[in-house]
């Protein structure tokens, strides 16, 4: 059968949160604020580890990379959500709503591939310390990043075509604020439950495979440290715990979402704001605040700025 002749839908109706004008405004409000402060965290913590040469290791490279995947992921359907708060216009056309599921499956693929390039260097930084340098090499890194990136396009792609070879000719209202599967599919003129299924293999899955891994080397990490008690083992678990930290808020919400695609709570919503717009912010919240060396590289690029600012007009005298 050619799909292509049966989809009849253009443009898909956005539902939102609510349909209250208070519980818009506040939404606007609210999730402005986040957004504004997750570009500007991520965004200092990318210019902080650059400008400090201290701060040119592996695990630092790699949280940059993530401040910068968070930005992507807040920003894929959070500015046209808060536009849409203001203009009261709801729709996006077909192409823009695959196009969402596209970048959003993108982003969230190569974060969970980052995560758990992150989550082995920690295991060895803490667990074999004196091959470190040799294992966690910077074309190592380049290469564990440049991985993540392949995965999440091979991954996206793969939910694209799948989008794609579904036939809309009814239903156009999206129940959420952004085009995602779990939604757009149950929209499509086809038997759902085989879809659902198939949802459930390719990315509930796989999330949940790889928070079982992550969670499984974590513990051997946090187990190491208790057992090699030193100076620096309240340091390695602050880190291992942070890391911890934001493993938890983006897998939770992801493979529960993806592994009940047939559901339709109210919380799912909650939870596709918790990990489009609420996680990204974790990042420079939890790791700007619970580690010493990168407040003190803010400090010293802080002092750096001001000194540049008083020195320059000194030139036009």
């Amino acid at each position: 059968m050619d799909v292509a002749n049966v989809s009849t839908v253009s443009e898909f109706v956005l539902l939102g949160l609510s349909n209250s004008w208070e519980l818009r405004m506040f939404s606007f409000i609210v999730f402005s604020m986040f957004y504004v402060a997750t570009m500007v965290g991520n965004s200092l913590i990318v210019i902080t580890v650059i400008a400090n040469s201290h701060l040119h290791s592996p695990m630092y490279f790699l949280l940059t990379n993530l401040s910068i995947i968070d930005m992507s992921l807040a920003s894929f359907a959070t500015p046209k959500m808060i536009t849409d708060y203001l203009t009261g216009h709801r729709t996006i056309s077909f192409d823009g709503c695959i196009t969402q599921i596209f970048f959003l499956h993108l982003f969230t693929g190569t974060e969970i591939i980052l995560l758990m390039a992150m989550s082995f260097d920690r295991y060895i930084a803490i667990c074999k310390p004196l091959r470190y340098t040799s294992i966690i090499s910077p074309r190592v890194c380049a290469a564990l990043v440049v991985a993540s990136w392949v995965v999440g396009v091979m991954h996206s792609m793969s939910q694209v075509i799948f989008a794609l070879a579904l036939p809309f000719c009814g239903p156009n209202e999206v129940d959420s604020f952004f085009c995602d599967l779990p939604v757009v599919f149950q929209l499509a003129c086809v038997d759902t439950y085989v879809l659902g299924l198939f949802m459930i293999s390719t990315s509930g899955i796989i999330a949940l495979s790889c928070f079982i891994l992550l969670f499984s080397s974590y513990v051997v990490v946090l187990v190491s440290i208790k057992h090699h008690a030193s100076r620096g083992s309240s340091k390695a678990l602050s880190t291992c715990t942070a890391h911890f930290i934001v493993v938890f808020m983006f897998f939770g919400p992801c493979i529960f979402i993806y592994m009940w695609p047939l559901s339709s709570f109210l919380v799912d919503k909650i939870l596709s704001v918790f990990y489009t717009i609420f996680t990204p912010i974790l990042n420079p919240v939890i790791y700007t605040l619970r580690n010493q060396e990168v407040k003190t590289a803010m400090r010293k690029l802080k002092k750096r700025i001001l000194n540049s600012n008083k020195a320059t007009p000194s030139h036009y005298l």
